[in-house]
């Protein structure tokens, strides 16, 4: 896009390198590094770019200016032939799990059936990319397949997490950056990968969470965002954020003017209306398909975030900040992504280092007799930010002051506590400042509303 980051394309793809990816991310340190490597910074850029292209347009027409929004579904959302090929790979990876139906009988944990699907799915990868991608992707065929695998959650511990979500976020950045996709007018091409493609990934995932009953990955318990994903939040808000032109920055605060108010979130009559037409509702609506009592119960910290003043643009703000803090800076989610030719474990020489935390100083050290250093054990033998206890339990003594075992807080997220609603101590107790997208980025000096220039 003219003025604003965009994920840049490999030049002369022939005499490209594909590389198997591998991991890389061991301890803490390894994780201080991924925030100053061309990788992060290419998922930062292809984020925003997705991000920003969901965002109402301000466009003018004879004159008179009108304001275009993309909701669910909508027609005005062209899907070029590469989009179209990924949505028929999805409708294909969809039909497997009617054909791998559940082990019967009860069980607490995932059902072993979701091995068969993603055996089957294991198997089938390298047909299932040649029916859908062009012929000249083969050399990156291995690099590619590897994150589309790694998004459908884990076989040996039957669970889906955020981690899985960033594995898929990769597998289409490395598409882009191939050339796979078409080159159109600012943002058109994004928009279909985002209202095309992924909201039918997210449709696939949810059928594998309800079908196999996954577990979450690495979830904070009620004390986190989500227990599976976090993008649609991300996507959801822009596309109730108030309207740009193609020049404005992206927006940090207000909405549109008939936008859904954040607070319907805890009415799930109001969140049934909305579900179908936007992704952040549709993230809540799946919350009320699997857990049950008052919303600001189980989901207490998006109960918090609903009742922000600044509308849905500071709310995409924050989310854009928390994803950083809360999922590509913390050790338990990155742990797995492996890095290769598109996502390369090269020092960003534009990065500065992100800096030192109380939050970044928690995350575990390598033991180079494979286990876990003791420096990184809590009491009762938890890993930092493991815990799905009260974030609030504990006293002041045992942690510094802002700290809360490695949840982050929604700073942004400032409500006033009322019945029945009982969050005035987590509301409280959780606030700290959360490191800003570019805190850990290419940019030194920048905030967050420059970095989605």
């Amino acid at each position: 896009m003219p003025g604003f980051p965009s994920l840049e394309k490999i030049n002369d793809i022939k005499s490209h390198h594909f590389e198997k990816p591998v991991k890389r991310i061991y301890d803490g340190s390894d994780v201080t590094f991924f925030l100053t490597s061309l990788a992060y910074r290419d998922i930062v850029t292809f984020t925003l770019q997705l991000n920003r292209s969901v965002v109402p347009r301000k466009q003018s027409v004879d004159g008179t200016t009108k304001v275009v929004t993309w909701p669910l579904g909508s027609k005005d959302v062209t899907y070029s032939d590469a989009v179209e090929r990924l949505r028929a790979l999805l409708t294909r990876l969809t039909k497997f799990v009617d054909d791998v139906p559940p082990d019967t009988g009860p069980r607490r944990f995932g059902n072993f059936s979701f091995r068969k699907w993603y055996k089957l799915v294991e198997d089938q990868l390298e047909e299932l990319l040649n029916d859908c991608l062009p012929q000249w992707l083969v050399p990156a065929y291995e690099e590619l397949g590897a994150y589309l695998l790694g998004s459908f959650g884990s076989a040996q511990r039957l669970d889906y997490g955020t981690g899985h979500e960033l594995s898929f976020l990769a597998f289409l950045g490395g598409l882009w950056k191939v050339g796979f996709f078409a080159s159109t007018e600012p943002g058109v091409e994004e928009r279909g990968i985002v209202l095309g493609v992924f909201e039918m990934y997210l449709f696939l995932i949810r059928k594998l969470i309800m079908t196999y009953t996954l577990e979450p990955a690495g979830s904070h318990g009620v004390w986190g965002l989500d227990d599976n994903s976090f993008l649609p939040y991300i996507f959801g808000s822009a596309q109730l954020a108030p309207a740009i032109t193609e020049s404005d920055d992206t927006p940090t605060e207000g909405s549109l003017p008939d936008a859904p108010e954040p607070g319907w979130v805890s009415k799930s009559n109001l969140v049934a209306k909305e579900k179908d037409k936007n992704l952040y509702f549709s993230a809540i609506g799946f919350i009320y398909d699997v857990k049950k009592g008052p919303f600001w119960e189980h989901s207490p910290m998006l109960y918090d975030i609903s009742g922000i003043a600044g509308g849905w643009g500071k709310i995409n703000k924050g989310m854009i900040k928390m994803y950083n803090a809360e999922v590509l800076a913390k050790f338990p989610v990155v742990q797995h992504f492996p890095f290769g030719s598109l996502f390369r474990w090269e020092k960003d020489p534009e990065a500065r280092p992100p800096p030192t935390s109380t939050h970044s100083a928690s995350q575990p050290l390598r033991d180079p007799t494979g286990a876990q250093s003791a420096t990184t054990v809590r009491p009762g033998g938890a890993p930092p930010g493991s815990g799905t206890a009260a974030p609030w339990a504990g006293t002041a003594s045992q942690r510094p002051k802002g700290f809360v075992d490695g949840v982050t807080k929604a700073p942004w997220a400032s409500r006033n506590p009322a019945p029945p609603p009982p969050r005035g101590g987590f509301a409280a107790a959780q606030r700290r400042t959360m490191p800003s997208l570019q805190e850990a980025s290419s940019k030194p000096g920048q905030d967050i509303q420059t970095a989605q220039k």
